[in-house]
């Protein structure tokens, strides 16, 4: 990984989304000690409420299911087998949704839970059926909360991690704007614990900063900044802007949808809202 300085150009602000990706992981979502944090996702839902509130549909697609069942079964967290991992996201996201089924009924939001896998977005008969699901969840009001079906796939046919879960959904659903919550603020010239590395703001589709970004997995998920950038480009160059932030700073969602200006994130520019 090396530092690089750079030089930040100038882009056409993009008008408030009416429908909205976001992605947390499961290191926003997780405490040291492997459990989840109850209170930060009530904080983001808090903040989901707000944007459902001014009329934005928002998909979530939550990570968490595997660490929740690790904390709810800690005499097995450490079997990293196949089965070990279905059997804590059995019982983890049974957790995880009654969670988000309780905090969301506070706004009086109901959500509905879909489980997918990638053959849902390689044969086209089940695409079209998980599109319409999603679709009259969201003509209705409801938040879709998406993720992974970790007890049924198989190493070959899992997504690399739920950054690239996030990028079929908004690619698929035609969302106006993708979010991807992580425990660091966005992309950096270097490591981000390097008081001199700096936070790259923008990146446009011809750049590329992966000599600054390291190949390590989050401690929790299977992904790293890397997958992050990798789906981020890829849907940004299909025209939804992606912007990556820390999901731990307060109010970051309403702040990255509302002002991406002032912000603290990385944007990733669709050939639309680039600056000639």
């Amino acid at each position: 990984m090396q530092k690089m300085k750079i030089k930040q150009k100038r882009y056409l602000q993009m008008k408030t989304p009416k429908r909205v990706a976001v992605k947390v992981g499961s290191n926003v979502l997780t405490r040291a000690d492997g459990r989840l944090d109850i209170a930060r996702m009530a904080a983001l839902v808090d903040q989901i409420a707000d944007l459902h509130k001014r009329g934005i549909e928002v998909m979530l697609i939550s990570s968490g299911a595997v660490a929740s069942g690790r904390g709810a079964l800690p005499h097995l967290k450490n079997d990293d087998s196949v089965t070990g991992r279905q059997l804590f996201a059995a019982v983890g996201q049974a957790k995880l949704i009654e969670h988000y089924y309780n905090f969301f009924q506070e706004y009086d939001i109901t959500v509905g839970q879909i489980l997918t896998t990638k053959e849902n977005f390689v044969d086209q008969t089940l695409q079209l059926n998980q599109k319409r699901c999603m679709g009259a969840m969201l003509k209705n009001r409801i938040v879709p909360v998406i993720n992974e079906n970790d007890t049924v796939s198989v190493k070959e046919l899992m997504f690399t991690d739920n950054d690239e879960l996030s990028g079929l959904v908004a690619q698929m659903m035609k969302a106006e704007l993708l979010v991807i919550l992580s425990n660091v603020d966005g992309v950096f010239t270097g490591n981000p614990e390097d008081p001199d590395s700096e936070l790259i703001r923008t990146v446009q589709a011809e750049e590329d900063y992966s000599q600054c970004v390291s190949n390590s997995k989050s401690k929790y998920g299977r992904g790293g900044m890397m997958t992050k950038m990798k789906t981020a480009k890829s849907v940004a160059k299909n025209g939804i802007e992606v912007r990556i932030a820390n999901g731990t700073r307060q109010n970051i969602l309403l702040d990255v949808v509302l002002n991406p200006d002032t912000a603290v994130c990385t944007r990733f520019l669709t050939p639309k809202n680039r600056k000639k």
